[in-house]
């Protein structure tokens, strides 16, 4: 049996710079079927789509809000031509009932151990309209390492740098944050995988530098403190979401090597800057994430958190507008309150204005997304910044003696000359990322 596993593109930000991750969500989609089942895999946003071929069963992976539309595009050609074709992934479980009108089948939750009844009833001819497993979760410790071998490794390489691999840890999340989801995709548990089943996948990856795509590494201080001990001798390099507030696994994480953190910057307060430096005290750099567009959030505030984010030595920073998605508190209070104007989910991308801000007009916090890119990277561009990150890790990884001259793994001259010349203020951000 065949299937063709389709991760859809989608439309970048204006003015970002273009580069793409091996996308998580296909490669644990496809360790969770059979052996005996052959995939192709197609990431639109680097090949097109061919939609004449032998597979069986066309599976559409789609992880953002702003790739729905494209994916029901596909599915609606490949039905016309008698295929059928299933749905999985965190956006198909945001927009469930919309996308069953363009399905045979919607899959919602996590696939180990669930997947086979589904490929038994394909092959009976019985496909079922849905499959929701979105509360009966299969045991963290039966997942296993993602099926890496779907990749055509030559697509992630950016300036010839090789992109780094997702792995997760743990699944789950205590927090329940305004503007996230994860609560409702993957639940208020903390689920952490075994120690020994998370570093044996890292251990085995050809890649060395990946980024821990854990929602949080904030939960539990002995769980961490013994995936960072672990991780220590195999000499690895990566970066996470937040990593907990504390200097014994700082200390731990840095020697594990922790490269740098997407660290959410939500005000200007002394911790906020006592937090950046504690990272840096342990040789981590920082990407902050900025949210604007919150009720509090006036035109002052907003510049005011601008100067803030220049003095606080913050290695990158990555600026967003409020998206509202579904099944969040963000989307139900704006709704409820009527202030959200469009639906198009081509536009939550991020970095677009889909909802009435409460202290100005749509229109006005679109320029300050702008003038807030613009204004951190005046004086020193994205391009640059990311070359100083990007060189840290390989200083680090030369004297650990673990550098290796990978393929095209270079900073080449290309990207030099962009440096030199300036390169690209706005960059994309993380949901555009992977």
């Amino acid at each position: 049996m065949k299937i063709k596993l389709i991760y859809p593109r989608w439309n970048k930000l204006e003015g970002q710079t273009t580069f793409n991750l091996p996308p998580h969500g296909p490669a644990v989609f496809a360790a969770a079927l059979p052996d005996d089942i052959e995939v192709e895999f197609i990431d639109e946003n680097l090949e097109e789509v061919n939609f004449s071929d032998d597979a069986d069963l066309i599976g559409i992976s789609m992880m953002l809000t702003t790739q729905v539309k494209r994916g029901w595009e596909i599915a609606d050609r490949f039905r016309s031509m008698g295929k059928k074709v299933i749905f999985g992934g965190i956006s198909t479980m945001l927009h469930a009932e919309e996308t069953m009108a363009h399905a045979d089948s919607v899959f919602l939750g996590e696939a180990e151990g669930r997947i086979e009844q589904v490929l038994k009833d394909f092959n009976n001819n019985e496909l079922k309209p849905l499959y929701n497993y979105m509360n009966d979760r299969p045991p963290i410790e039966i997942v296993g390492p993602a099926r890496r071998s779907i990749y055509n490794r030559d697509f992630y390489y950016h300036k010839g740098v090789q992109m780094v691999d997702l792995v997760h840890a743990s699944r789950g999340c205590k927090f329940n944050c305004y503007p996230c989801a994860v609560a409702y995709l993957g639940g208020r548990e903390f689920r952490p995988r075994p120690i020994d089943k998370a570093v044996e996948e890292i251990a085995l990856a050809d890649n060395k530098r990946f980024f821990l795509v854990d929602n949080s590494l904030a939960q539990d201080k002995k769980w961490l403190m013994d995936l960072f001990k672990e991780l220590i001798p195999l000499k690895v390099s990566w970066c996470s979401h937040t990593i907990m507030d504390d200097p014994d696994v700082l200390d731990l994480a840095a020697q594990a090597g922790s490269w740098y953190v997407y660290q959410a910057v939500f005000d200007t307060s002394d911790y906020i800057k006592e937090r950046i430096k504690r990272y840096h005290d342990y040789g981590i750099g920082v990407e902050g994430t900025i949210l604007l567009g919150l009720d509090d959030h006036t035109e002052d505030y907003i510049k005011r958190l601008i100067d803030f984010l220049l003095e606080i030595d913050l290695d990158l920073a990555e600026f967003t507008v409020l998206a509202p998605f579904p099944h969040t508190k963000a989307w139900d209070d704006l709704r409820k309150q009527k202030r959200i104007f469009s639906t198009d989910w081509d536009d939550y991308n991020a970095g677009k204005v889909v909802y009435q801000p409460k202290h100005m007009t749509p229109e006005h916090l679109q320029e300050l997304y702008f003038y807030a890119w613009d204004t951190f990277y005046k004086d020193e561009n994205q391009s640059l910044k990311m070359y100083k990150l990007l060189r840290s890790v390989t200083e680090r990884e030369y004297s650990l003696g673990t550098y290796r001259h990978r393929r095209r793994d270079l900073v080449n001259r290309s990207f030099s000359k962009k440096i030199v010349r300036g390169g690209d203020t706005k960059e994309n951000s993380a949901s555009n990322r992977v």
